[in-house]
């Protein structure tokens, strides 16, 4: 039994050592910075295609929350206005809230459905299925 024991230790000694994350899903960090009186949103593009929504959808959500215009050039936002990066973050994760991560289980693995009248998040991950509400202002769920 003590050889066991022995042989055990070696054997865990030699397995690398790995870091173990909660979640697989981390947004990319975002690249925005002020220049000006405008901020700019340097990967939007990337953060879209991670997140796995148009970006105009994602755009129409950060023009209503952040109270400003602004526009998409090429493969990013230009924000009429000064604002920092956590604030963009913040409103980044509240899209995420809202429109990516299942309510049941947590995973981004979800998509845009219209079920008789009503837009829907469906998450291929649990199968589970909620309405998404209207946003104030008019917004909608409309892709």
């Amino acid at each position: 039994m003590e050889e066991y024991v022995n042989q055990l230790d070696r054997a865990l000694k030699q397995i690398p050592s790995t870091k173990t994350s909660d979640s697989r899903f981390v947004i990319p960090a975002l690249k925005v910075f002020i220049e000006g009186k405008t901020t700019i949103f340097d990967n939007f593009d990337v953060v879209c295609d991670y997140i796995n929504r148009e970006q105009e959808h994602v755009m129409k959500f950060l023009l209503n929350e952040l109270g400003t215009a602004g526009k998409i050039v090429g493969n990013r936002v230009i924000f009429q206005g000064r604002f920092p990066r956590e604030e963009v973050e913040r409103q980044i994760q509240r899209y995420m809230d809202e429109y990516v991560l299942c309510w049941e289980c947590k995973k981004p693995d979800s998509h845009f459905e219209k079920l008789e009248r009503v837009w829907v998040l469906k998450c291929d991950a649990c199968g589970a299925i909620r309405p998404i509400m209207k946003r104030r202002g008019g917004g909608g769920a409309r892709k």
